[in-house]
């Protein structure tokens, strides 16, 4: 009967064995699918790795819709007031005692 140190250095050398074997057959398998690629031409698009950004029948990606500027500061930056962290010159503004309203803008552009 075998002792436990030599089945575990069976184990790790069937283990390096295997991992061989796999990056063996990895490395067949991508060339296979390079040729079939280059045979029938196809795109990333095709194998669905990539969006399709235009083109006949294909969808255009959106334009980010912009919230309308509610705030001016006093260099001309602009804020929406919506979610997340005030911007600093809205914070460093509201320490000095301003209002909000003081930087407010009319008609949203």
């Amino acid at each position: 009967m075998a002792t436990y140190q030599e089945l575990k250095e069976q184990a790790e050398k069937l283990l390096a064995e295997a991992e061989r074997v796999r990056e063996q057959e990895i490395a067949e398998a991508i060339a296979d699918i390079k040729r079939k690629i280059d045979l029938y031409g196809l795109t990333a698009v095709d194998l669905g790795l990539a969006r399709n950004t235009g083109g006949p029948g294909g969808a255009r990606p959106k334009a980010a819709k912009s919230a309308p500027i509610k705030y001016r500061g006093p260099n001309g930056e602009t804020w929406s007031g919506g979610r997340g962290r005030k911007p600093q010159w809205v914070v460093q503004a509201l320490k000095e005692g301003r209002n909000l309203e003081d930087f407010a803008v009319k008609n949203g552009r």
